[in-house]
C-alpha cells in the first residue's frame, strides 16, 4: 500500500534533496524516512513558519514518488556510473555541482565524507539512514511552493520528525490535487529558498544553520 510521508524542511537549500540532473534524490538528512521508504511511496517537504523566503506553512517545497531505493553504498557507485553530477564538487563554478548529495566515499572503510553541505558533525545521523530515495516523478517548487488546499491541511507536519501513518486517510486525495495540477514531473519550478554557495564559508555556515533549524524544532513549530 501506497504510504505518504510529509514532514517539514527548515531551511530548503537544494541538497536535501537534490532534484537536479532529471532525478530527484535524498540521500542526507531524514534518516528515518529513508530506513523505511519503499518503491510507490510519496516523500513531501512541506514549509516552515521560518523559512528564509516568509511564511510558507502549508506549502509544498517538493514530492517525489520513490522510484529506487539502494543502500547509501549502492547509491555511491551508482552515481558514479550514471550522474557522476551527484557527486559534490566543491571547486565546480556550478552552484548544482557542489550541491551534490552522494557526499559519502565508499571506496574506503569507513566511509569518508567528501567536501560538501555537510561536515563531520552530521555523518552519523546521515549514515543511520542507510538508504538513499531516487525519484523519476517528482515535483520541485523551491522558493515558489505550492498551497495545500484546505482538506489536505493536516498532513503537514510541523516538528522535529515526520508523518505517515496518520496521513493514510489522506493519500488518494493528495495524489489526485498534485495530478490536478497539471504540472510536467521531473522539473524544477522554483530555486531552494536558502542559496547556501553564495556566502564565503559554505559547509560551516550552511551546516551551522541547518543544525541549528533541526535543534530548535524539537521544541517548536518549524
Amino acid at each position: 500500500m501506497t504510504k505518504l510521508y510529509t514532514y517539514c524542511i527548515p531551511y530548503d537549500d537544494g541538497a536535501a534533496p537534490n532534484p537536479y540532473w532529471g532525478t530527484c534524490t535524498l540521500t542526507i538528512c531524514k534518516p528515518a524516512i529513508r530506513r523505511t521508504a519503499q518503491i510507490g511511496d510519496w516523500i513531501v517537504g512541506t514549509g516552515s513558519k521560518n523559512s528564509p523566503i516568509g511564511d510558507i506553512s502549508g506549502k509544498v517545497v517538493y514530492a517525489m514518488r520513490v522510484s529506487k531505493v539502494m543502500t547509501m553504498q549502492e547509491y555511491d557507485t551508482w552515481a558514479a556510473a550514471n550522474l557522476p553530477e551527484k557527486i559534490p564538487d566543491a571547486n565546480n563554478s556550478d552552484v548544482q555541482r557542489k550541491l551534490g548529495d552522494s557526499i559519502y566515499d565508499f571506496s574506503t572503510q569507513p566511509p569518508t565524507q567528501r567536501k560538501s553541505v555537510h561536515d563531520s558533525g552530521n555523518v552519523k545521523t546521515d549514515l543511520s539512514g542507510k538508504n538513499a530515495l531516487l525519484s523519476d516523478n517528482f515535483f520541485y517548487f523551491g522558493d515558489s511552493p505550492q498551497q495545500l488546499p484546505p482538506n489536505l491541511l493536516d498532513i503537514v507536519h510541523q516538528t522535529q520528525s515526520h508523518r505517515v501513518h496518520l496521513n493514510k486517510p489522506f493519500v488518494k486525495d493528495f495524489i489526485e490535487w498534485l495530478d490536478s495540477l497539471d504540472l510536467k514531473p521531473n522539473k524544477l519550478y522554483g530555486k531552494p529558498a536558502l542559496e547556501i554557495f553564495t556566502i564565503s564559508n559554505p559547509c560551516g555556515g550552511a551546516c551551522a544553520r541547518r543544525e541549528a533549524a533541526e535543534a530548535d524544532a524539537r521544541v517548536s513549530p518549524c
